[in-house]
């Protein structure tokens, strides 16, 4: 009988694999799987009422929408940053590189500061859109101001490397054969860049939805108006409301786990259809 041939793996396999297990165990399922323990005590009339509830609900509608809007700008502007990065040298571009990566290193509650200072009606550009009508800090547009600044690297770094990649033979080509800027860009760069651009809008999504250091300062947090998830669930704990915040922690994990999937879903699309791996 023929021997099956075996898999070539490299050595240390079961003990990378044991550490990877026990890391995530340790850092995402055991912490995820007691909140879901947790929630499991609260009663369904508890839970109900506190998911159901006015404040609740605004709260939800505004950090998802919030988010969705925040992650959708970053993806449009980013990608634009990214291109400029990548296609044109100009001076003080290593500058600007080195300050997409601020909003990382910079602390939440620093961004919030600064961020109110700029935006309140007394700051430099919050004082500009008041005498336009528009209102800045302290609103539902102060929420994303500051969800698009802590989220806007991800889709930078995530498009820029893609960007680099790109054959420019292939862009060469199209326009020797007659091709148009605006056709090389439908046809050539935007399907080879889809796919990242998916990632980092996911990402960004992802993190704007818990962010709450610098949402905190220039939101107002007022509630059922600029309340978001995360301040509503620390208010609860600091009001040693644990089943109120244990049931919409669990609301909240449940539903950025459906729309990860459904992102990660098209991801997956967008990288069949352009031929990526």
């Amino acid at each position: 009988m023929k021997q099956k041939a075996k898999a070539w793996r490299m050595p240390g396999y079961r003990l990378s694999l044991g550490i990877t297990l026990l890391s995530l165990c340790l850092v995402v399922l055991i912490p995820v799987g007691a909140l879901v323990l947790r929630a499991a005590e609260v009663g369904p009339g508890r839970f109900v009422e506190v998911v159901t509830a006015p404040r609740s609900l605004s709260a939800f509608a505004l950090s998802f929408g919030a988010s969705a809007i925040a992650a959708s700008l970053n993806t449009v502007f980013g990608t634009i940053v990214a291109w400029v990065l990548v296609r044109y040298d100009f001076p003080g571009r290593s500058a600007v590189d080195a300050l997409v990566d601020l909003p990382f290193a910079l602390p939440t509650a620093v961004a919030g500061i600064a961020l109110t200072a700029i935006y309140a009606p007394n700051g430099w550009l919050g004082g500009f859109f008041g005498e336009l009508g528009v209102a800045t800090a302290f609103s539902r547009t102060g929420v994303v101001i500051a969800l698009t600044f802590v989220g806007l690297p991800f889709v930078i770094r995530t498009v820029g490397p893609v960007l680099a990649e790109i054959d420019r033979e292939q862009e060469e080509a199209a326009s020797m054969l007659g091709a148009s800027r605006l056709v090389i860009l439908r046809r050539i760069v935007l399907p080879a860049i889809l796919p990242a651009a998916i990632t980092g809008f996911s990402l960004a999504f992802a993190r704007a939805l818990g962010e709450y250091g610098s949402v905190v300062f220039i939101s107002g947090n007022l509630p059922k108006k600029t309340e978001v998830v995360p301040f509503l669930v620390m208010t609860k704990l600091e009001q040693f409301d644990y089943d109120g915040a244990t049931a919409i922690g669990l609301v909240m994990l449940s539903a950025s786990l459906v729309v990860m999937l459904v992102i990660n879903r098209v991801e997956t699309w967008a990288r069949q259809r352009t031929g990526g791996t």
